[in-house]
């Protein structure tokens, strides 16, 4: 919990790359900032990025989130451990309650993310970390060029991202673990010569850095590099119970400011409708965390009148 004399003025709901990234902006803009912090932001599973602007030899994603936190903490954020169990209008603020305590902000943000559904396979945490098993094919398909790549899928998302794949290989295979009806695009999938196989995954095996085998019905195959393609799920439970505007995906429609359609609510990050990149996050980040500082300077009769 913030200490006892700390009372923010804005509230930042998640710790990835969104939030940290709001907390510096708003620390910079001398706003007293609180950020409460559930753990284990989806940027911490990224064993090294390639793609993030700046780090041409790579970054690991918890180098990325430590940086970031530094940066807050440097322009006097505060960040708490813990998690936001409501979140509700109170007049021309917030009050959320963490903890069992009520704590009071003007303004809030929310980078809660989304949950990725990790294929059911032994060990799928592990692999993740060790880039065996990937879950986005924008920050890393290009490391996929010219190698053997499996998608797992269930539905046509799965037909759509090993279409993706194809930018990279020409030995892409998409497994099928839904429902044979989920997946429309055969013809598709044929024409770009992207392999299909139809079967539950029964058993993985992984040895040093590849995964040496996949097995469904009593076959197996080797690749080198597997994505999940299915799908994930947002964060957007605080803002839902305020009456916030949801995208057909249940991620937040924001304006181009980053609010959301509850005053004074904005939100930044995969939470939002939009692509799911660090670069991305950041940028909203930035957005919102200055109309943020600027809505304040107005409510308080500190800007000139145009």
């Amino acid at each position: 919990m913030p200490s006892a004399s700390f009372e923010p003025e804005a509230l930042i709901v998640g710790a990835g790359p969104a939030g940290l990234t709001a907390a510096a902006y708003l620390g910079r803009f001398r706003r007293r900032t609180l950020v409460v912090d559930a753990g284990d932001p989806r940027a911490c599973w990224i064993p090294i990025s390639h793609n993030m602007p700046g780090f041409p030899a790579g970054v690991a994603g918890t180098d990325i989130l430590q940086r970031m936190r530094d940066q807050a903490l440097e322009y006097g954020a505060e960040i708490v451990s813990g998690r936001v169990e409501t979140l509700t209008r109170d007049g021309d603020g917030f009050t959320a309650q963490i903890g069992g305590r009520s704590i009071r902000a003007r303004i809030a943000l929310l980078a809660t993310g989304v949950i990725d559904h990790h294929p059911d396979l032994p060990g799928v945490e592990r692999a993740i970390q060790r880039s065996l098993v990937r879950i986005c094919p924008i920050c890393d398909g290009y490391e996929a060029t010219d190698k053997a790549v499996a998608i797992i899928g269930h539905d046509d998302k799965g037909a759509r991202e090993a279409a993706f794949m194809r930018t990279y290989s020409e030995r892409v295979t998409l497994i099928h673990v839904g429902p044979a009806s989920a997946l429309t695009r055969h013809d598709e999938l044929d024409r770009l010569g992207v392999e299909l196989i139809l079967a539950p995954i029964e058993a993985v095996s992984i040895e040093q850095d590849r995964v040496t085998a996949l097995t469904w019905g009593g076959r197996a195959r080797g690749f080198d590099l597997v994505y999940s393609a299915l799908g994930t799920s947002p964060n957007a439970e605080l803002a839902q119970t305020m009456g916030a505007q949801l995208a057909d995906d249940g991620r937040l429609e924001v304006d181009l400011h980053q609010g959301t359609s509850v005053p004074g609510l904005y939100a930044a990050g995969d939470v939002v409708r939009g692509l799911n990149q660090i670069a991305v996050a950041t940028a909203e980040a930035a957005v919102a965390a200055t109309d943020m500082h600027n809505r304040l300077r107005r409510i308080d009769g500190l800007t000139v009148s145009d």
